[in-house]
């Protein structure tokens, strides 16, 4: 039998909405895993402290300055990590958006803003991320979707609307690439604990309807986010594509 390959020593990676939260996990997930990762955000500035714990651990990372709303940006970074490092061959599509919204008020500011960054970018930034991969005949693209993408979720419809289309945008670019040497797959996390979300999943109300539609009766962390976009980024997963990944802890087995 052949040993899966989890290896990801002198693999070069882009992870966008590096500067905090579970991009900013992810970053040090994949310069843990042996990557080297071009951390991508809107100001390099923010991603000054991430990039010295990653060099602090023995990791190697560097800044990318990228506005994923802006596609001449994103071609830009894309050539920049090219032009550093000589390859890509991961992209981690995280940066996102979240907002809560009632239907009847959503405004035509609230649905343009969350699909520019949540969709446009995503799609643009695999677009230029999946140009070099299919000139080596290899890449891994991974973006990060939702369960509100699977399931309904009230107050949720931008939100949902825009990770369902990274669900669907997912399998066609995996149908595509796929005969190119380019996997496209998306994971789909329940509730993550982060610094940004530590205060609505602190109210006691809140967190008890929402640990009661999980299942396995807790919140995701960072880290159970990285564990499945290490394996999908990674060799090993070279037969999985169009796929999209819950880590949901049984949300949406219901």
């Amino acid at each position: 039998m052949m040993t899966p390959d989890f290896d990801l020593a002198g693999h070069v990676a882009i992870v966008t909405g590096a500067s905090r939260g579970i991009g900013h996990d992810l970053v040090l997930a994949l310069a843990s895993a042996g990557a080297v990762v071009g951390a991508a955000a809107r100001s390099r500035q923010d991603l000054d402290l991430l990039l010295d714990e990653v060099r602090g651990s023995g990791g190697r990372a560097f800044g990318v300055e990228t506005d994923v709303t802006d596609v001449a940006s994103v071609r830009r970074a894309v050539h920049d990590v090219l032009a550093r490092e000589g390859r890509l061959d991961i992209l981690v599509n995280n940066a996102g958006l979240g907002a809560n919204h009632d239907a009847l008020d959503v405004t035509e500011a609230d649905w343009d803003e969350l699909m520019d960054v949540n969709l446009k970018g995503l799609f643009f930034m695999s677009q230029a991320a999946a140009r070099p991969m299919i000139e080596r005949g290899y890449g891994r693209i991974v973006n990060l979707s939702s369960q509100a993408g699977l399931v309904g979720i009230r107050r949720h419809a931008v939100y949902s609307a825009s990770k369902g289309g990274v669900n669907m945008l997912t399998k066609v670019l995996a149908l595509e690439w796929a005969p190119r040497g380019v996997t496209v797959n998306a994971v789909a996390p329940t509730f993550i604990r982060t610094p940004g979300t530590a205060e609505r999943l602190d109210e006691p109300d809140f967190a008890d309807d929402v640990l009661a539609r999980i299942p396995v009766g807790r919140f995701g962390t960072t880290a159970d986010v990285a564990a499945a976009v290490l394996y999908l980024a990674s060799p090993a997963a070279g037969l999985v594509t169009g796929t999209v990944l819950p880590v949901d802890g049984g949300w949406t087995a219901q």
